[in-house]
């Protein structure tokens, strides 16, 4: 459910240009806001749950050393305490008790995967953003969402070019309602995150990827850290695969490219809808802004695609730098 303290309209696309009832033919002011937010490029957040699951204690206890460096770093609880080891959290927030409850709940569990004691939240912005404003925007963000709810910690990483925190939160409230994080509220977290940056004079933004006409896949968590070191087998094994299928001179086009266009196509539709709204309403300067979004929209293309063209350049370069200069 969206928070009560914090509720702003999202910006829905799809609902311009659509047949039927549900056809939107005028744009509100917040609206229009986050439109010129879109098309001029304001970086985005990204809020992300990680997937490995908190199902133990030992699992807690591993993820809150981690997140604080093993006590190099301090980890900021919900109550302002700084602390230095997450043990403390663990006792804190009665996670054994979490824990023996849910094994001595044995009435429709069976088959089913172990329900996590803390969900593992990263807030993350571009390079370039002050770390101390990610920080206090995601404190403002936290108080406003989970205060005399979820107990949480979290803490400020700054060892990749993105600064980003840590946020864990017990997954159950002091009431005993346990927290559900779904597709819907990762976009109220985004949307909301993104405000509390913009309070602090921080320019952000909260679109969903694909309305952005983005169409890369996100790997897991686990892939995408391993990439980054040059330690993904995964990625290592698809990007050998391209390029034997780039010297056999024929790269075979995934499944998913048609589906891929056919939302390109989409979107850039509703984009125009947006732009002749715009101008209607009297706003033709932001109007030639999404026209202009939407004609500049990168070609949709499958992962093999994508990794196909950087294969192209690099090979490319390569020789570049073996030819001898005249």
């Amino acid at each position: 459910m969206p928070s009560q303290a914090y509720s702003e309209p999202l910006f829905d696309l799809l609902s311009f240009a659509r047949r039927g009832p549900g056809r939107r033919d005028h744009l509100s002011p917040g609206e229009m806001q986050h439109i010129a937010r879109t098309v001029r490029r304001t970086p985005e957040v990204l809020v992300k749950v990680l997937p490995s699951p908190a199902t133990t204690l030992s699992a807690v206890r591993k993820h809150l050393a981690y997140i604080g460096r093993k006590g190099e770093l301090d980890l900021e609880s919900d109550d302002g305490e700084r602390l230095r080891d997450g043990h403390d959290l663990v006792e804190d927030w009665d996670l054994d008790l979490d824990e023996f409850r849910r094994k001595s709940d044995l009435t429709g569990t069976r088959g089913r995967e172990p329900a996590r004691l803390v969900h593992k939240v990263i807030f993350s912005m571009p390079a370039g953003t002050q770390p101390d404003k990610v920080l206090a925007a995601v404190k403002n963000f936290a108080r406003e969402e989970f205060a005399l709810k979820h107990r949480y910690a979290m803490a400020l990483h700054t060892d990749t070019d993105s600064p980003h925190v840590h946020v864990v939160i017990r997954a159950v409230s002091e009431r005993g309602q346990r927290l559900h994080i779904r597709k819907a509220t990762l976009r109220e977290w985004r949307s909301g995150f993104a405000h509390h940056l913009r309070e602090l004079g921080v320019a952000a933004n909260a679109t969903p990827r694909y309305i952005r006409g983005e169409t890369t896949l996100r790997k897991s968590d686990g892939i995408y850290r391993a990439s980054l070191r040059g330690e993904s087998t995964h990625m290592r094994a698809r990007s050998d695969a391209v390029a034997r299928e780039l010297a056999q001179g024929k790269l075979r086009i995934e499944l998913g490219k048609a589906g891929l266009v056919k939302t390109h196509e989409e979107v850039r539709g509703h984009w125009l809808a947006v732009s002749r709204i715009l101008t209607r309403e009297g706003h033709p300067e932001l109007a030639a802004h999404v026209r202009q979004f939407s004609e500049q929209m990168p070609p949709p293309k499958t992962e093999k695609e994508w990794m196909a063209t950087k294969l192209a350049v690099r090979m490319r370069d390569g020789r570049a730098r073996e030819s001898p200069t005249l």
